[in-house]
């Protein structure tokens, strides 16, 4: 073992020695891998693709509301905690911590939000099916925003309702005394679920339109959050039109070396593809602690009163072909989770669903142990690395740094 890495460590160091002699080599790229580079390339993104169970999603008005709404501290417990807190716009739509924090700690870390627009599942396990209603659960969620149905109704009605009736139509009049603040179809407040089952199912259905409206406003402007162009994205254009000039000012030899690793021997793209450089499926990467993650997603996302085929989706049933004909296989997504864009990678540490790891060099190494001990997801091909190697993957990970844009 020990002459091995003695080997490879003398391959690396006559590589390197090349490439400062002949350093423009390292930008010659096949026919092949050119269209790869292409296809992962954010000029090659499709246009922005519809929701067809929100109506409201290139509406102005919806739009400028979800801001307001995503931004509002008065959607909690305690007054403190937005959707911008966990998911911050100066820290990419994410934060920096292990495990989301708001009004209490969640088991899992928060996600960043640019080009979900593009995801069919939203969350870790993929529990949602639209960013609409992804937006609703975290209300609800005590360790989250830590409120109800009904308050995030009063919450409308007494600082949004023109905005709100402008784009949705006439608010239904919920009177205080009829309407605990607590009310929500709750399983871990039995007083919460009480009181919500206390008011009229017609009335219930009034309560859960309007909650469902104001997170097709939120969902409206997360969708427009968006990346910008990055480094590497200046390098594919350099390289698509022959321009190895510019080429080998952009790129250092070992972030194309790095590069070339991350389309050819680390397998990085059998997950991490397109230009957002995500599949946006689901896998499990070898790490046991217990959560179930897709396996059970599944099952709630099938439940969600909030989904494409629910009563409050704008879709027709033929819209929710993802819904209707996803792969249900529980063997196959026990312990699976959902693969995220690698853009802005190096500016979004910890690492995996919870935090796991505090570094790139950590996850890419737990990538060798796992793929060495046969614990990989069998769908993912994924070849060792030597430490040179990840180093030379590591410097073009972090060629994916770019600025993440929001209405």
């Amino acid at each position: 073992m020990k002459k091995f890495f003695l080997l490879a460590f003398l391959l690396s160091m006559v590589a390197s020695l090349a490439m400062a002699m002949h350093p423009e080599t390292q930008h010659q790229w096949s026919d092949d891998q050119r269209a790869v580079l292409k296809s992962l390339w954010l000029s090659s993104l499709a246009p922005m693709p519809l929701d067809p169970s929100n109506k409201f999603t290139d509406d102005e008005r919806a739009i400028e509301l979800g801001k307001s709404l995503f931004m509002d501290p008065r959607l909690s417990g305690n007054k403190k905690v937005s959707c911008s807190t966990c998911h911050r716009p100066d820290a990419f739509f994410t934060d920096n911590l292990p495990l989301a924090h708001g009004m209490g700690t969640t088991g899992r870390r928060s996600m960043p939000l640019a080009g979900m627009a593009y995801s069919p599942w939203l969350f870790w396990d993929g529990r949602k099916d639209s960013i609409w209603s992804q937006a609703l659960g975290p209300i609800e969620s005590p360790v989250e925003h830590g409120i109800s149905r009904t308050m995030s109704v009063h919450i409308l009605r007494d600082h949004y309702r023109e905005r709100y009736e402008s784009i949705f139509g006439q608010m239904p009049d919920f009177p205080d005394e009829d309407f605990p603040d607590i009310a929500r179809p709750a399983e871990d407040y039995p007083a919460a679920r009480e009181a919500w089952e206390r008011i009229p199912p017609e009335k219930r259905k009034l309560i859960s339109k309007v909650y469902s409206d104001m997170g097709k406003a939120i969902g409206a402007y997360v969708r427009r959050i968006r990346h910008g162009e990055s480094l590497f994205d200046r390098y594919v254009a350099a390289i698509l039109k022959d321009d190895i000039a510019s080429a080998t000012k952009l790129f250092t030899p070992e972030q194309a070396i790095g590069l070339a690793l991350f389309i050819g021997k680390a397998g990085c793209i059998n997950c991490h593809n397109g230009p957002l450089l995500t599949n946006n499926d689901f896998h499990n990467m070898g790490i046991s602690d217990g959560d179930a993650g897709r396996a059970e997603g599944m099952d709630k996302v099938r439940a969600d009163e909030f989904n494409c085929l629910g009563p409050f989706s704008d879709a027709a049933e033929s819209d929710c072909g993802e819904l209707r004909f996803m792969d249900t296989n529980r063997q196959k997504y026990a312990g699976a989770f959902k693969t995220p864009s690698l853009r802005n990678v190096a500016q979004r540490p910890p690492y995996m669903h919870a935090g796991q790891f505090a570094s790139i060099r950590e996850v890419l190494r737990h990538y060798n142990q796992v793929a060495s001990e046969g614990k990989l997801d069998k769908s993912i091909i994924h070849g060792e690395l030597t430490e040179p190697e990840m180093g030379e993957l590591e410097e073009f990970l972090r060629t994916l740094d770019g600025p993440v844009i929001a209405p």
